[in-house]
């Protein structure tokens, strides 16, 4: 990734950067130039993807003197290139947390603490989608290794219960996944 944003940066488009953002200073007052937001942002967007209000978050902490205008600007420039895009955060993002064992409520809401609207989510992630019961299944084929109650109601029963929960699958995965492995 980065070798493409090199490509269609090169060293000298941050010079131009540089360039129109000390002209556009008043009275030749030094003012927080564009290009290291701008240059902070692709750092950050090189490492993994963003969306638009973490990347937001990261600059104002980074450059809490740069103005609320200068960070829209740099960010709306970034997704007008295509840099930055929250469909594409929000496909990585489902992506790389169901591959961690998370499901639907709680990567729901992760997405929605980052900023990312409704109708991407609902593009993106499915509460009846066909993986959340084969991940449910090898979460708790894991965690009962060893186990030797597997009756209804035990303690190990409450605490996979629980932990499915906090995971964020879907009432009827848990129940379905549970009472095929326990007994009533």
């Amino acid at each position: 990734m980065m070798a493409v944003l090199k490509r269609m940066f090169p060293p000298s488009s941050c010079a131009n950067d540089a360039a129109e953002s000390a002209e556009s200073t008043e009275g030749g007052a030094k003012a927080q130039p564009a290009p290291p937001l701008r240059r902070f942002a692709m750092d950050s967007l090189a490492r993994r993807e963003h969306s638009f209000v973490e990347l937001q978050r990261k600059l104002r902490t980074k450059y809490p003197e740069a103005s609320f205008d200068e960070i829209e600007a740099q960010l709306g420039r970034l997704r007008d290139q295509g840099l930055q895009s929250d469909a594409r955060f929000a496909e990585s993002y489902v992506r790389y947390r169901k591959s961690r064992g998370f499901a639907y409520h709680h990567i729901r809401s992760d997405l929605l603490g980052r900023g990312v609207s409704e109708s991407l989510i609902e593009a993106n992630l499915f509460e009846d989608d066909d993986d959340w019961l084969p991940m449910a299944e090898a979460l708790v084929e894991k965690k009962l290794l060893g186990e030797s109650d597997l009756s209804f109601g035990s303690k190990s029963h409450l605490r996979l219960q629980r932990f499915l929960d906090a995971r964020g699958f879907p009432p009827r995965v848990t129940r379905r996944v549970l009472d095929a492995r326990f007994t009533r």
